[in-house]
């Protein structure tokens, strides 16, 4: 027994207690309160007492955050209250916009009050926290998921693993970073080892944070910053100001940023901007910007949300970063609906924190109004994610043989002809869906998690599937289109050899894939086809704004082909539909309807769809329910909240059917909640909803409501 405590247990709480102590005032106050071979010796001892008692180890002590097995790959974590990006401003003519939009919704005759910190160049994460301790920590990932690190997470000094005063259920979200010290020291070791060193800080930070190992997360010293909170159903948040909630945060121990503040105004706004700005350089760590928070936690609520970013917040960057480099070249890039886009080819150049070597162009009439030519000495920008573009040329140091550029007149990829629709200033290939370019990113697109979710087809996969040329090609500025098209026939035919027939032409093709064709090509195993026939097998039922996505109709996002399904309910309905009938969906204008109404008009999209249903694939029609204002209604007037996954409709598909039909759809479950919507792998709140004896039903069940509703059939029985 370790001497001096009669107890080994008591003893292991008390250095527990007061190694998490230590770590807090000098990792997060930067104040030691105990040499460091005092904390060693406290940590030597505990380590001691936890080997000599194995049952004392406990999940947040200390001595855990380094020493878990290396992963073999990432699970993924669903967030339980999506991660939403915040919409950018660059210009403090945007934040005034921002300001008086906030005013006008609120209604707010004086300067609203915003809480402003930094905006960190890092990774944002999310800390799950339950009965106080850390039970997970995932990336943001897509907002909707991430990747569960938690175990990478639980090696940052930074991060408490236990907490006290804290609710039952406590989300806390901030960003994980590299600080400047830290980047310097792990890239000097890189580059004594003859390792690839990190571009940035941000990118070092991802890198650590992704190991598979979290010895080497450990080894990275990263930090963190808090800034939000998301508490458990039915638990009131600790303050009614953004601000107070950070000060919260900091009592429990989470480090957050000594440089927020209160403003007030846009005025307030635009100091702090250019206070935080010009202290840029000497802060410890990169941002590439400011956040602006309305402060009210009722006025955020009252603000909501827009598409997938919230109305109450703003990401103001600061301005972008530029350099000088060479043109050395313009390729054509065919998109996945066959724009052609110039992309300039540069001498690589360092700028906004990565080396840039192409740069978008945008059209050919921009080409030309910025007067750009092969051989120029260019500007280069980039602004944080932004795809780098090239600002404008330097007259000056123009050459003589600087050479103009033309966009060709047939497709670089395919040959088709090029055409650029009136009113536009894209040049399209025609050749549709027999573009290999196209082919494949359609194919990509169709397949992707938000459209069909086939998992499994990745990108290399689907070059092998589409076979032919690549989808950027050089184009020589000076060259004819004759020589243009004859080097690109020339690269799509190859060696006699290399022609080898595509196994996929169009989405259709898919669904006749077998495993046994699967496993001839490279990097596919027994396993893998097998997996991937699967999940093709799988998505031949999907709801029916699912499959009008995955079809990649120009101009139809996810927002778009939802509006599409709810007001025609099936494909029959709109494949007919005509412009004037399109234009009374919600949202769709003349430009909208008119790429639809076009899409349905070819006939080799027609071609491809009568396969696909050939094929097998069923979009799941939506049972279309008129506004009810009856409060007598089985819908209107009533609550109802969803839980797990449903078999034909996505929860925003479920929210908007029950609202239309006069029906609230809320985030937890009540005394006053109607009727729990249950799909699989419901979690607490349908636990919940037993303890409350709230009606339980099932995706059929809703339906059923919903029928009832429009006066169809009689009320259906709870499952529960």
């Amino acid at each position: 027994m370790i001497a001096g405590s009669e107890d080994p247990a008591s003893r292991a709480a008390w250095l527990r207690q007061e190694l998490h102590r230590h770590s807090h005032a000098y990792y997060v106050l930067d104040a030691p309160s105990v040499p460091d071979a005092e904390y060693d010796r406290l940590f030597r001892e505990l380590e001691a007492l936890e080997r000599e008692h194995p049952g004392l180890a406990m999940a947040d002590s200390p001595t855990q955050r380094v020493g878990a097995a290396p992963a073999s790959a990432f699970a993924t974590v669903a967030h339980r209250v999506p991660m939403l990006s915040l919409n950018n401003a660059f210009s403090d003519e945007e934040v005034v916009a921002f300001d008086r939009r906030a005013r006008e919704a609120l209604g707010s005759d004086g300067p609203i009050g915003y809480a402003v910190e930094p905006k960190f160049d890092g990774l944002a994460v999310s800390l799950t926290y339950v009965d106080g301790r850390l039970v997970t920590g995932a990336t943001r990932g897509d907002g909707e998921a991430g990747e569960d690190v938690t175990a990478n997470l639980r090696t940052l000094q930074a991060i408490p693993l236990r907490l006290e005063g804290a609710p039952p259920l406590l989300e806390v979200r901030g960003e994980v970073l590299m600080r400047r010290r830290e980047f310097i020291r792990i890239n000097d070791a890189q580059r004594a080892r003859g390792e690839r060193e990190f571009v940035n800080p941000r990118n070092a930070a991802a890198g650590s944070l992704r190991q598979l190992d979290p010895a080497v997360t450990a080894s990275r010293r990263l930090w963190f910053f808090a800034y939000g909170v998301i508490v458990g159903d039915d638990v009131r948040l600790p303050a009614d100001r953004h601000s107070a909630l950070m000060d919260w945060l900091a009592s429990l121990r989470f480090p957050v940023t000594p440089d927020r503040a209160m403003v007030a105004g846009v005025d307030g706004l635009l100091a702090f901007f250019r206070d935080i700005g010009a202290r840029r350089a000497a802060l410890p760590y990169d941002i590439d910007g400011v956040v602006y928070k309305v402060d009210s936690i009722a006025d955020q609520q009252r603000l909501g949300f827009v598409s997938r970013a919230p109305r109450f917040a703003l990401a103001h960057k600061f301005p972008a970063e530029e350099a000088l480099t060479e043109l050395l070249g313009i390729d054509i890039q065919v998109g996945r609906t066959g724009a052609l886009t110039p992309v300039a080819r540069l001498r690589p150049v360092f700028v906004g924190g990565v080396t840039v070597t192409n740069a978008t162009l945008h059209n050919e009439d921009e080409v030309r109004r910025k007067d750009v030519r092969v051989g120029d000495v260019v500007v280069v920008r980039r602004a944080g994610d932004v795809i780098p573009e090239v600002v404008r040329i330097v007259p000056e140091r123009r050459q003589p043989d600087a050479t103009g550029f033309t966009m060709p007149a047939l497709c670089p990829v395919c040959g088709s002809a090029v055409v650029k629709p009136d009113g536009e200033a894209i040049s399209r290939c025609t050749g549709g869906l027999f573009c290999a370019a196209q082919r494949k990113q359609a194919l990509l697109h169709f397949a992707s998690r938000r459209a069909m979710d086939i998992e499994g087809l990745w990108e290399k996969l689907v070059d092998q599937l589409v076979g032919g040329p690549g989808a950027t090609v050089a184009a020589n500025a000076s060259a004819t289109v004759d020589a243009v098209a004859s080097a690109v026939a020339e690269d799509a035919a190859g060696p006699a050899t290399a022609q080898v027939a595509p196994l996929v032409c169009t989405p259709a093709d898919l669904y006749h894939l077998s495993a046994a064709q699967l496993c001839g090509l490279e990097r596919m195993a027994e396993k893998s086809a097998s997996n991937l026939v699967a999940a093709i097998d799988a998505s031949r039922r999907p709801s029916f704004a699912r499959f009008v996505f995955a079809l990649g109709i120009r101009n139809v996002g996810e927002t778009t082909a939802r509006d599409l399904a709810r007001h025609f309910g099936t494909l029959d309905a709109l494949m007919r539909a005509t412009q004037p009938e399109l234009l009374q969906v919600a949202d769709v204008g003349p430009v909208v309807a008119q790429s639809i109404a076009t899409f349905f008009e070819q006939p080799h999209n027609r071609e491809v769809i009568d396969a696909l249903l050939q094929a097998g694939v069923q979009p799941q029609p939506v049972a279309w329910v008129p506004p009810v204002a009856d409060a007598a209604s089985a819908v209107a007037g009533r609550t109802f909240v969803l839980t797990g996954t449903l078999p034909g409709l996505s929860r925003d598909e479920a929210r908007v059917l029950i609202e239309a039909a006069g029906g609230k759809v809320a985030g937890s479950v009540s005394k006053k909640t109607d009727y729990v919507v249950a799909g699989d792998e419901a979690g607490s709140k349908l636990e919940k909803a037993r303890t409350l004896g709230v009606a339980v039903i099932d995706e059929a069940g809703l339906q059923a409501l919903l029928l009832q509703a429009a006066g169809a059939i009689e009320a259906p029985r709870p499952i529960e």
